[in-house]
């Protein structure tokens, strides 16, 4: 679906360099889109081949932030905010990042970034335990002024040290990934000139106040020895003045007038976009635009002048899709979103689309059909609770109630209603085989389930 909230509490580990802090998990709006998913596998699966990595094995998730940020978490997650991607001028700043973001999980960045806080945190433990200990002396000693003075000073003195080794560190591991993400463009023959206009646009930004930084500003030092370093890099390089090639241009800037169409105002994309402009981002993100307000008149008027001139573009007709499904038009809406899946059918985000609204007919045929369409759905990408959903109301509406069950303890996991989870996959257990391959993951789930309780009570 486009733009749809993938999860609404995503828990994921980011790493603060602002301060010397321990890591912590914070809760992302995380969100799904099949076009602008495509988009980033396209721009990303060069650079993680370049780097020795496997593109199966990373997964990039999309974050509903306006402010500009990325990071990577856990090895092999990277998380892009949407700001970013509306930020960026074309699609190579765009690539660039993820160049550089590649560059630390090659470089191993994060494991050593947990340590190297973890250290940070024992020299601030230590500073601590020894400035007290001052304090207490001098109390006993009679001289409290003076002791209370000096273990101020241990105190302080030892957070100050441990800070600044700790964003020493950080310094040398961005300009470590910058020069693994150059040699990565390099080998698939594109410029590196995006990630240096990128850095030097957020460069700005460091002058500002913490509290007013894009979070990448924060957690991705700027400084200018950095930027000199790229850019000696970058104009030696053979491929300094490569352009994008046509089809990024043209998936940038759709991806923009995507996000401006579902996120911003009206009024704001036909600023954007005036009427004036025929150009196929411009009526993409009225199309949008219109669909939200909602006039679907113009709407559908806007896509199918599109679907006209791309009746094979699988994204256009994923958003016509949408369009009628969301304004109770449910039979052509299956028209639309079939269409979609004939020319992408190993999509699960579009599969899931389709599988919906079949099961929205509430006609037992097209049920049976939209159980086959879900399976697939999350047999390729099980990270999505609303497909388990869907497919947890085709079952029950068949009578395979053992795999509703299920399907119910998948999405609860997903989401995080951990013994919502258990209990259903323990109804599961009851109606299901007992050493079938359906059982056997009821099992894993209460493993799970179990597991998470137990952390959640150590706390």
């Amino acid at each position: 679906m486009i733009l749809r909230r993938a999860l609404s509490h995503a828990a994921a580990l980011a790493l603060s360099f602002a301060t010397a802090g321990a890591a912590s998990a914070q809760s992302l709006p995380l969100i799904r889109d099949a076009e602008v998913e495509h988009t980033i596998r396209a721009y990303s699966a060069p650079i993680f081949q370049a780097a020795g990595l496997s593109a199966a094995k990373i997964q990039v998730h999309l974050v509903n932030d306006s402010r500009i940020n990325a990071f990577v978490a856990g090895g092999r997650h990277m998380f892009i905010n949407t700001g970013l991607l509306m930020r960026a001028e074309h699609g190579g700043q765009v690539i660039g990042v993820i160049a550089h973001e590649t560059g630390h999980i090659s470089g191993g960045h994060i494991a050593r970034s947990e340590e190297a806080l973890r250290n940070a945190y024992i020299e601030s433990l230590i500073a601590t335990v020894l400035g007290a200990a001052a304090i207490a002396a001098g109390a006993a000693s009679g001289s409290g002024r003076d002791g209370a003075d000096a273990g101020a000073a241990i105190i302080l003195g030892g957070q100050q040290m441990a800070q600044r080794g700790f964003l020493a560190f950080s310094r040398t591991q961005e300009s470590a990934a910058d020069q693994a993400g150059l040699t990565f463009l390099e080998r698939t023959g594109q410029s590196g000139r995006g990630l240096m206009e990128f850095l030097k646009i957020l460069g700005d930004q460091e002058a500002l106040l913490a509290q007013r930084q894009d979070p990448y500003v924060r957690t991705h030092p700027i400084s200018r020895e950095r930027l000199d370093a790229l850019r000696t890099r970058v104009e030696t390089s053979a491929f300094a003045n490569t352009p994008s090639p046509p089809e990024h241009v043209e998936m940038h800037e759709r991806t923009q007038a995507k996000l401006v169409g579902f996120l911003e105002p009206l009024g704001t994309t036909l600023r954007r976009y005036p009427l004036s402009d025929r150009s196929l981002p411009a009526r993409y993100a009225r199309a949008i635009a219109y669909y939200r307000q909602p006039d679907m008149d113009r709407a559908l008027a806007e896509i199918d002048g599109l679907l006209a001139e791309r009746p094979k573009d699988p994204f256009f007709w994923e958003l016509r899709g949408q369009m009628l499904f969301e304004n109770g038009r449910i039979t052509e809406s299956v028209v639309a979103y079939d269409e979609s899946v004939r020319l992408r059918p190993r999509d699960p985000v579009l599969l899931y689309a389709l599988g919906q609204a079949r099961i929205a007919t509430e006609d037992p045929a097209e049920t049976q059909r939209a159980v086959q369409i879900l399976e697939e759905a999350v047999r390729l990408d099980p990270r999505q609770p609303g497909a388990w959903f869907q497919l947890s109301i085709g079952y029950g509406r068949i009578g395979r109630l053992g795999e509703a069950h299920l399907a119910s303890a998948e999405r609860a996991l997903l989401t995080g209603r951990v013994l919502d989870a258990r209990q259903q996959a323990e109804r599961a257990k009851g109606r299901l085989a007992p050493g079938s391959p359906a059982a056997l993951r009821a099992d894993d789930i209460i493993f799970i389930a179990d597991e998470r309780l137990r952390e959640q009570r150590g706390r």
